[in-house]
């Protein structure tokens, strides 16, 4: 995607982000009869047209393309005159075959040398990986066993950086480890729940159980072990079951003691100079608005590039808003093979929505839709800006191991909590969230920056927004400059800046089940 074209000057009430495109984003609220001009294209707004919204240039002929970003994102469905407005009420999504390319545009990225990359101040674990944090994390192996996790983590709330020398002791409770159908479902979970473990902000591990869930303690822990330090992989576990422990009360009261055991063992555990190309980060954006694609997710992806070029690792995800830019990414895939791979994932998710009668259309949300987003093109177009320019490396399954660097590919769903505890469980150690609408999202064990797309939202939720990306909007500052307060930010939290979602203690975790319950 062409990188925007916008008229920066602050008076001016619309965007032109590409010189292929037939309408224009209202920066502004643009009232009925104003004229507007971009391009060289002279249009005066039929009615009143709200920022975020587009406003066609020229006459546009029923089933002609409708092109933001130089991309398409759908047909007209009636005539439309230039100076209407233009979205749902006339577009429809264009699903129409494309002829994909596989690796015909992979970049070569220039990387950093150390000296220019720099460091930061993080955890070094045995395995390599490299923490951001340092939690003791309470980990339930079902909902059964969810309430006593909780309940653990809540007597240990005091436990801090400034008390403790840790970062704190976080539950991690879920809803899923029973009623599954053996098979994918369950090995999703477990892979999941493994990442959780194995995460490299996590010094040490309570498992909590019932007892006679589906997803057994035994599959992480051998049971003989039980209440017993145990290394594995270099991390240190030790497990829980409430039902040998002679019910909830002694079971929290056993847990507690563990965990102050484990507290001791991870304050020996301390920040130093760390490489950033140790950064794994996710993206994730939610809430989206029209300005997401504009401002928010291309200075992310800026940043992301920043990190790639550094050594590190950015991953993209959220499947469903890749729909209609999929293509995009072929052309950047380091070869055919991951190239192939985007439109393996793309057609299981096309036969998973079928599953349950569902279309790519059935996305974006009303809130997305109200701030200017017509269809799941438009939004997949401005989504996948958060991967930045560089080759695509890799393609991964739901919290996967991911295990290589560069820019690469997570299969997620578009719903933000599954989405995190995905790219989480994938060992992210740090993610960048972007929202238009507003998103108060976080992690238990990762901390989570928020970026907003427009500077309204940045002022009415001053509490949630980290970096405010509305100032390109705004005409006072560039995708490059925003991108690179990202970066910077990026380096200050990874070596221990708290951030707006910590604070306010986000700790959403949610497992993705794609299976019936038994």
């Amino acid at each position: 995607m062409k990188e925007m074209e916008a008229n920066q000057d602050p008076n001016e009430p619309v965007l032109l982000l590409n010189e292929k495109d037939n309408v224009a984003v209202a920066r502004l609220p643009i009232a009925a009869g104003r004229e507007v001009v971009a391009n060289g294209y002279r249009a005066t707004a039929r009615e009143t047209i709200s920022p975020g919204h587009k406003i066609a240039l020229k006459p546009i002929h029923e089933n002609a393309t409708i092109a933001k970003y130089g991309e398409s994102i759908g047909r007209a469905t009636r005539e439309i005159a230039p100076g209407d407005w233009v979205h749902t009420h006339n577009v429809a999504p264009d699903f129409g075959g494309k002829d994909y390319e596989y690796a015909t545009r992979a970049p070569a990225t220039e990387y950093f040398s150390p000296e220019e990359a720099g460091t930061f101040m993080g955890y070094a674990r045995e395995n390599g990986d490299v923490g951001t944090r340092n939690y003791i994390a309470v980990i339930a192996t079902s909902n059964c066993s969810s309430h006593v996790a909780m309940e653990i983590a809540e007597a240990l709330r005091n436990v801090g950086p400034d008390t403790h020398g840790v970062d704190g002791v976080v539950a991690v409770p879920h809803q899923e480890g029973c009623a599954h159908s053996q098979g994918e479902d369950t090995w999703q979970l477990e892979r999941t729940i493994a990442g959780m473990i194995f995460h490299p902000n996590v010094g040490a591990v309570l498992m909590v159980s019932l007892g006679c869930e589906v997803n057994q303690i035994s599959k992480y822990i051998e049971t003989a072990q039980l209440g017993q330090r145990h290394f594995r992989k270099g991390k240190l576990i030790v497990g829980l079951e409430v039902q040998s422990s002679g019910g909830t009360r002694q079971a929290i009261s056993d847990g507690v003691a563990q965990v102050e055991e484990l507290i001791k063992h991870c304050q020996h555990m301390k920040r130093t100079p760390q490489p950033m190309s140790k950064i794994l980060l996710g993206t994730n954006c939610g809430g989206s608005d029209a300005f997401s694609g504009i401002s928010a997710n291309p200075a992310l992806g800026y940043a992301s590039d920043l990190v790639v070029r550094c050594g590190g690792t950015s991953v993209l995800a959220e499947i469903p808003e890749c729909m209609g830019a999929e293509h995009l990414l072929t052309r950047r895939a380091v070869d055919e093979v991951t190239g192939r791979k985007v439109i393996d994932v793309m057609n299981w998710y096309q036969n998973y929505l079928r599953r349950f009668g569902s279309s790519w259309d059935d996305n974006p949300s009303p809130g997305n839709k109200a701030g200017g987003i017509t269809n799941v093109c438009e939004k997949s177009l401005g989504a996948v800006a958060k991967g930045g320019t560089t080759a695509l490396t890799g393609v991964f399954a739901y919290a996967e191991r991911i295990n290589r660097p560069g820019f690469v590919l997570m299969n997620t769903p578009g719903y933000d909590p599954v989405s995190l505890t995905g790219i989480a469980a994938g060992g992210s150690n740090l993610i960048c969230f972007t929202t238009g609408r507003g998103s108060g999202i976080g992690f238990p064990v990762v901390p989570v920056i928020k970026i907003s797309t427009n500077s309204r939202i940045a002022r009415v939720m001053e509490d949630n927004i980290d970096v405010n990306a509305g100032a390109i909007v705004d005409g006072k500052e560039t995708i490059q400059d925003v991108g690179r307060r990202i970066f910077d930010t990026i380096r200050r939290v990874a070596s221990g800046e708290r951030t707006k979602s910590e604070i306010l203690g986000h700790k959403e975790f949610v497992p993705w089940r794609i299976g019936p319950v038994m």
